[in-house]
């Protein structure tokens, strides 16, 4: 039976002027949590990562709460990236995120900082994008944001929004419930919200049209 390492990552902005680093983004949290075969939660990963080329500005503490303080002391991406490999149990693990910005972050930034990812490549080429799974539950071509995928799913979010541990826990538990439920159940409200705006835009689109002749 698979488990499941369910991961979000913050990122800090990197500026332009900087010509080494050739990406926009430099991380500063790995969070996750542990899915067991039975699509438990049963353990936890945070660490915060100390940027070598971006800055903490305010807008990114506003957003995520991480301070230079949490920085100060923390691990560089290598060390960090391998403390969270370590954590992953052996066996059948994948894992899971929303959207496939986490991977491709790693990727680059593991690319300019010359990170070996050969130990990665298991996950790499297994990995979940449970942000394009919940797309697929909904029959529609939309990239839903994780805070409007939980509403729509009747998921009352756990902990702060933009934290990186708290944002893997919230995917955990959309996740689970993608995985396990044979009829995927949705908000009444959300239905209601959906249905009142489509006959609002059909009524407003008639009014548009009155009067008009087509041949």
């Amino acid at each position: 039976m698979c488990k499941y390492v369910v991961m979000d990552l913050e990122m800090c902005h990197v500026s332009a002027k900087v010509p080494q680093y050739r990406n926009k983004l430099e991380i500063i949290q790995i969070g996750a949590v542990l899915l067991d075969e039975n699509f438990e939660i049963t353990e936890r990963f945070n660490t915060y990562v100390a940027p070598q080329y971006g800055e903490l500005d305010s807008y990114i503490t506003n957003l995520t709460g991480i301070t230079e303080k949490d920085l100060t002391d923390a691990p560089h991406c290598q060390e960090a990236l391998a403390a969270f490999l370590a954590w992953i149990p052996e066996g059948d693990t994948k894992i899971v995120s929303w959207s496939k910005s986490d991977k491709k972050q790693i990727y680059n930034e593991a690319g300019t900082k010359e990170i070996d990812l050969t130990d990665w490549q298991p996950y790499i080429d297994t990995w979940i994008d449970a942000q394009k799974g919940f797309s697929e539950k909904m029959n529609s071509s939309k990239s839903y944001g994780l805070t409007e995928a939980l509403f729509i799913s009747n998921i009352t979010p756990e902990g702060t929004m933009h934290d990186g541990l708290s944002d893997a826990y919230n995917t955990a538990v959309l996740f689970r419930k993608m995985m396990t439920e044979e009829e995927f159940t949705i908000n009444e409200y959300y239905y209601s919200v959906t249905r009142e705006e489509t006959e609002h835009l059909s009524s407003s689109l008639g009014d548009l049209l009155k009067g008009f002749t087509f041949s």
